[in-house]
């Protein structure tokens, strides 16, 4: 039963949760400190997902010198 219930709303359980977490964090913590938390997760989330998914280094140095070179000349 608890395993059919996770299937069908597993986000939403998720959710719940961290609506709850995030909501004593910002009892105990404050507003400011709650949301540079979520900040840190946000930014926690996209990196796990750029690495499940496998698309290689999140700044690639040869475009980012390309980048740089192209802007200014004199940097080469």
């Amino acid at each position: 039963m608890w395993k059919l219930w996770l299937e069908s709303y597993g986000g939403r359980i998720a959710g719940i949760a961290a609506g709850f977490l995030f909501g004593i964090v910002y009892l105990i913590f404050g507003f400011w400190d709650m949301l540079f938390f979520a900040l840190l997760i946000g930014i926690g989330y996209w990196i796990g997902k750029h690495k499940d998914e496998r698309r290689g280094p999140l700044f690639p140095l040869d475009r980012l010198t390309e980048w740089v070179t192209d802007r200014w000349p004199w940097s080469r």
